[in-house]
């Protein structure tokens, strides 16, 4: 997989990559997606599952995790793709950008472009998004990127030790 905006590439989870996930993580600021400041600990199996689950191409799999890269010089500053939500029967749109490369407008821009791919690939009419509610940079970048708020509640996502506040967020085809 390969998609190219102005200034990003996004493409195919590899061999390697565990390193810079590992390397981002260690500010604390992944934390909420599940990568805490030892994920370099088990950060490859993790790898290896995640290339696993792209070569099935199936956003109903489990999930899908792609790398965003500048174009510029190919460094790696995050990650875009899908989760399935077994509790809900919706696929949803997860990323992440490295504290170093926030409020720069890149979030936004592989957000969108991701969108569009997904529309064009999969035989999905809907895409959601669910952040919880203290994440307002994440949440205004859904907003940017035409995501409708349907619903704002109480949720336990697979990360989370208790329920807390989401905002779930809609785009449809």
């Amino acid at each position: 997989m390969r998609i190219e905006t102005e200034r990003l590439i996004i493409r195919s989870i590899e061999r390697g990559d565990e390193k810079v996930f590992a390397e981002m993580a260690k500010d604390g600021s992944l934390h909420d997606i599940g990568f805490d400041e030892n994920c370099s600990e088990w950060i490859g199996g993790w790898i290896d599952e995640a290339i696993s689950l792209a070569e099935k191409d199936d956003p109903r799999a489990d999930y899908i995790a792609d790398v965003i890269c500048l174009k510029e010089d190919g460094r790696v500053i995050g990650s875009v793709g899908t989760s399935y939500y077994e509790d809900i029967d919706k696929v949803g749109i997860v990323w992440f950008v490295g504290s170093e490369f926030r409020q720069r407008g890149y979030a936004s821009e592989a957000v969108n472009a991701y969108v569009d791919y997904y529309f064009e690939h999969y035989a999905e009419d809907e895409i959601l998004s669910t952040i919880r509610d203290a994440n307002v940079p994440s949440w205004k970048t859904a907003e940017k990127a035409g995501f409708v708020l349907e619903d704002t509640r109480m949720y336990k996502d697979i990360n989370d030790s208790e329920e807390q506040l989401y905002r779930f967020y809609v785009i449809k085809r």
